[in-house]
């Protein structure tokens, strides 16, 4: 792909002749990361071009560290190097969730081979135009809020100045450059980890259509939480929120389920079959029961088709756990008319009283609660999950 006239800015020239709007002849070749332009002095403490001298010395300092290059170019340059349009260029920013820039000097050599990258894979019919920007949208979306979590629960706490005089920023530049390689080459570990899951999980399915398949979905949510958001002191809330968090993961995860979202104080999970999700399900209960510091806790479940799409899941079925959590009991477990029977045909659980009669086989037990309207749903006949003693 190339730059056409379409492509340009108003305020560009002919893309084949002429300078670009800083100045710089597109025609000549890049300079190396970090060099800056001809009559542009440079950030001594950096290697890159002052921009901007507004912004804070260290946090272009970090920049450069964890980018492994200095700002060398404008979006238009960066397309333009890349061989990609400037609208397309301009999509898969945003996709990434970063803000327009206009034209400020602000990318690197990284952001033109990311550009190079993406362009490439259409170009060589391995994704599509669409499929691209969605690469784009879930990884910056995913990586987004890892990268927030790092810096505000992580960084910070070891950004503590060890000495009197000293300023958290002073501890930060040495303590990411000693951390960067290590947490990178994790990061890397544990996408592999996930993405061979992922795929095995597809490619052992019995479902023809990967995006539409038969789940359990589970929502968890705590009881009152409102109420202790206005009781409770910011940081108390956040310890809780975590802990919470940190609960069901851990149980979603040991247990065979995958943790699709947390909503602060309600979680998202599903499981492949739904003895699966109701083992998960009981567990949070009977774990958050045991903690005098957490809240009662509801769970819902559903079983059926379910639409997965980045990472999230959509559908009637995800729709009916979330209002079979709005109205369980506290510290109990709901299911559907569907789970329920997938368990009974699983041989997980007794689905009448001849086959409750007979022994103790069975891990749950289930008892037919009130049919009752639910909103947007129509009548349903929701079960009660339990342990069988």
């Amino acid at each position: 792909m190339s730059v056409d006239d379409a492509d340009l800015p108003p305020y560009a020239t002919d893309p084949g002749t002429g300078p670009d709007p800083d100045g710089v002849d597109p025609d000549q070749p890049a300079r190396p990361a970090g060099s800056a332009d001809p009559g542009t002095p440079a950030d001594p403490g950096t290697g890159t071009d002052s921009t901007d001298p507004a912004e804070h010395p260290l946090a272009l300092r970090l920049e450069h560290l964890i980018l492994g290059a200095g700002r060398q170019y404008t979006p238009f340059q960066a397309a333009r190097t890349a061989g990609v349009s400037m609208d397309l260029a301009s999509r898969f920013w945003r996709a990434m969730g970063f803000a327009d820039i206009g034209q400020a000097k602000a990318l690197t050599e990284a952001d033109v081979l990311a550009l190079r990258r993406l362009a490439g894979l259409v170009e060589a019919g391995l994704l599509s135009e669409s499929m691209a920007i969605q690469v784009a949208r879930s990884t910056g979306q995913t990586t987004a809020r890892l990268a927030d979590w790092q810096t505000d629960s992580f960084l910070e706490g070891l950004t503590e100045p060890p000495e009197p005089g000293m300023t958290r920023a002073e501890v930060a530049y040495p303590l990411v450059e000693l951390l960067l390689p290590e947490l990178e080459e994790f990061l890397i570990y544990v996408w592999r980890r996930q993405l061979a899951a992922a795929t095995s999980r597809v490619v052992q399915s019995d479902d023809e259509e990967a995006v539409d398949r038969r789940l359990a979905v589970g929502f968890a949510d705590l009881v009152g939480f409102t109420r202790l958001t206005r009781r409770l002191e910011e940081e108390e809330l956040g310890e809780l929120v975590e802990a919470f968090e940190t609960t069901c993961a851990d149980q979603v995860a040991a247990h065979g389920g995958r943790l699709i979202k947390t909503l602060g104080d309600e979680v998202l999970y599903v499981a492949d079959d739904p003895g699966t999700a109701a083992e998960i399900g009981l567990r949070l209960i009977e774990t958050m029961t045991g903690d005098e510091s957490m809240p009662a806790l509801r769970v819902g479940m559903a079983f059926g088709t379910v639409t997965t799409r980045m990472g999230d899941v959509f559908g009637t079925t995800v729709n009916l756990a979330s209002r079979l959590t709005s109205i369980a009991p506290r510290d109990a477990v709901l299911v559907d008319g569907d789970f329920a029977q997938a368990l009974g045909a699983a041989g997980d659980a007794p689905v009448s009283e001849v086959d409750a009669s007979e022994d103790d086989k069975y891990r749950f037990a289930l008892q037919p609660m009130w049919r009752r309207p639910v909103r947007g749903l129509g009548v349903v006949e929701p079960w009660l999950l339990t342990r069988r003693s």
